[in-house]
């Protein structure tokens, strides 16, 4: 039997590798998405602890020195906070490209993995249609002997 080739090969194999680099480029997107907002968390944590030394410096003895700074620490969290969140928006677009290349890719790469099992279909076909004719001309030569 004939051994089937694809002329197409070279391609099929790039299309895979560019797959393979579009899911690890997807994999850092999300690794660096995940680490943005665990950042945010901790910032959230932090500003959430000030607001409640807040609150309790209020509801304690007053102390006009503590309660300033604890206010202006208060104020400076949420500023990180809407800093880290546009950290988060910027990782969320990021991921959002990464996927869309990924599905690209896979996209293409199925597309050559179709083509080729098309050709290797028109092979086992022309194949067949070879060892048909073969037994045909066997046969034929056998009987006309």
């Amino acid at each position: 039997m004939a051994k089937f080739f694809y002329k197409m090969q070279n391609i099929l194999d790039i299309k895979i590798k560019l797959e393979t680099q579009a899911k690890n480029e997807y994999a850092v997107a999300n690794a660096e998405l995940n680490e943005e907002e665990e950042k945010l968390s901790v910032l959230l944590d932090r500003m959430r602890g000030y607001e409640e030394k807040l609150a309790a410096l209020y509801n304690d003895k007053l102390d006009l020195k503590e309660i300033g700074e604890t206010a202006d620490a208060v104020e400076i969290m949420k500023y990180h906070v809407s800093l880290q969140e546009e950290n988060v928006k910027k990782a969320r677009r990021k991921v959002e490209v990464a996927r869309e290349k990924l599905q690209e890719a896979v996209q293409e790469r199925k597309t050559h993995e179709k083509l080729k099992e098309n050709a290797f279909e028109v092979f086992k076909l022309e194949v067949a249609a070879a060892e048909s004719k073969e037994i045909d001309e066997l046969v034929s030569y056998r009987h006309g002997s």
